[in-house]
């Protein structure tokens, strides 16, 4: 009884044994295959970037060069070389929309975007909304309205305001809470952000 029960032992693990083999094989051959097919979509004169290199963007108006680091974000190149400390970095993450700025006139959350994506292209933040001295209607309709709290948010809610109105100068409140749906205000001080845009929108409309 016991010869059996070590022989049935053995004859289960050379059977786990053989299973496991099959089982890397297999696994060795695919993970085999899948490096091959993802070689064949790479470039043959595809370069890896390996440290600084040279970019050139439109940054609030003005064409500016800057050595960055491949995986340095545009939110750190704002803030660590270009001094332009108004984009907030708070969550680091996406999740915010305290680091909005705009790209070729469109919202981006700039804590997830490459420096080196910015590439040719547009770049304004909140410094560059105003005109001198002459604030925009959406940063004139916060202070108007009270729309600023503890101010983490403020920048990237104004630069997403200002990207609705220059879409849909007259928006509705529900295209209001739609615009900032990216944008999170620690404060609450959702009412007089509504508040502010509607003000804004008639600064706008006044020429303002």
């Amino acid at each position: 009884m016991d010869g059996k029960k070590i022989e049935g032992s053995d004859a289960l693990s050379r059977r786990g044994f053989l299973k496991s083999a099959g089982v890397a094989a297999a696994a060795t051959t695919l993970i085999h295959e899948t490096r091959k097919s993802l070689e064949s979509t790479i470039p043959s004169d595809a370069t890896v970037m390996r440290g600084e290199s040279e970019l050139k963007f439109k940054l609030n108006g003005k064409e500016v060069t800057a050595k960055v680091a491949p995986s340095l974000t545009l939110l750190e190149l704002l803030r660590e070389k270009m001094d332009l400390t108004g984009t907030k970095q708070v969550c680091d993450r996406g999740a915010c929309g305290a680091c909005t700025v705009h790209l070729d006139g469109r919202t981006v959350n700039s804590c997830l975007l490459l420096a080196v994506d910015a590439s040719g292209r547009n770049v304004t933040t909140v410094e560059g909304l105003a005109q001198g001295e002459q604030l925009h209607p959406v940063q004139q309709g916060f202070v108007e309205e009270d729309a600023m709290q503890c101010g983490f948010c403020t920048p990237g809610m104004v630069m997403s305001c200002a990207a609705l109105l220059a879409k849909n100068p007259k928006p509705t409140r529900a295209d209001c809470a739609e615009g900032i749906s990216g944008n999170i205000c620690r404060c609450g001080t959702y009412l007089n952000i509504f508040r502010a845009m509607d003000r804004a929108s008639a600064l706008m409309k006044a020429g303002k």
